[in-house]
């Protein structure tokens, strides 16, 4: 099934500040399957915005482990990332970012942020969600030449999508946030701001991720609408690895790295299994080919519900 209007393009974008890890393959899982199950085509990207945190020996194993695993990208190749420089690794894209933010300076639509993590908190007192900011330097206006954050005045609008996994959700990304980072204290692009112009620049309109970043979409939406960014992607936010007692894994629980299995002798077919077993896409573990993993997904609830999100955006544009 593909959507004629819009070829379907999604992305497996790890970031390179540590070794692939089996939440790194459930995600790789989704993204090869469900894309390939569409008729789509997928892209890998490396998100090292953080230059703090990525080394090249982390992204060199990524892409060992991917050729490993045969899953083999169509766009964003291992053979492309070692030559050198190209669009599908962020830390190459600095000029354009640049480009994008300058275009919202231009428009007044963004201000420089001196507060720490600490100096919010000061003010605000303890936060148990995520860290909301509260708009302190609002009034301060863009002055490249201090150093601080970038930060993107988000109105209190509210956002609503479809989620393939999760259903309809509605987000205000000023509430839940506050106005969004985009540029550091240390130079670094953040998350939202790179991803979201990748995406757009990548033409990738079918979103894949893990359910721990549902709530990054509503700012993500957000931002692309400020930018001018054709359309809209739809979203897939999967199942996470959990425990015995269903709680989510943290960083520490996948401290077993995708080498540590290749090294203990597990095959690339098997380690897929476990994988696709853990998050409930098969019953009992087994082996799984690389190349048939979106036999996972044909004939699919996932499969049949992108199918009607386009029948009622089609029935939605023809009553316009």
């Amino acid at each position: 099934m593909n959507d004629n209007r819009r070829p379907i393009s999604s992305r497996f974008a790890p970031s390179p500040t540590g070794y692939l890890h089996l939440g790194h393959l459930v995600n790789a899982i989704y993204v090869w399957g469900l894309t390939r199950a569409l008729g789509g085509q997928v892209l890998l990207r490396l998100e090292d915005h953080d230059r703090g945190r990525c080394r090249l020996e982390y992204e060199a194993a990524i892409l060992e482990d991917l050729e490993w695993l045969k899953l083999e990208p169509d766009h964003g190749t291992p053979a492309e990332f070692r030559a050198g420089s190209t669009p599908y690794r962020q830390s190459d894209q600095g000029e354009r970012y640049a480009d994008i933010l300058a275009g919202l300076v231009d428009r007044n639509l963004v201000y420089t942020c001196t507060c720490s993590r600490k100096d919010i908190l000061a003010r605000t007192g303890d936060q148990h969600d995520e860290l909301r900011y509260d708009g302190h330097c609002r009034s301060r206006g863009y002055h490249p030449e201090v150093e601080g954050g970038t930060r993107l005045l988000l109105d209190g609008r509210s956002y609503g999508f479809h989620d393939l996994c999760l259903g309809p959700q509605v987000q205000r990304p000023a509430a839940q946030c506050g106005d969004l980072l985009l540029k550091d204290r240390h130079g670094c692009w953040t998350y939202q701001f790179a991803v979201t112009v990748d995406d757009w620049l990548h033409g990738v309109n079918l979103i894949i991720r893990g359910e721990d970043l549902l709530d990054s979409t509503g700012r993500q939406l957000q931002l692309a609408q400020l930018l001018g960014c054709d359309g809209s992607p739809r979203f897939l936010h999967h199942p996470l690895i959990h425990d015995s007692e269903g709680k989510k894994l943290s960083k520490r629980d996948f401290s077993r790295s995708l080498r540590d299995y290749r090294a203990a002798g597990w095959s690339p077919g098997r380690l897929l299994g476990a994988a696709a077993s853990a998050v409930g896409l098969v019953e009992e573990r087994q082996v799984l080919d690389p190349e048939t993993l979106s036999e996972l997904f044909l004939g699919g609830n996932l499969v049949q519900q992108y199918g009607r999100m386009i029948s009622d955006e089609t029935r939605q544009e023809g009553s316009t």
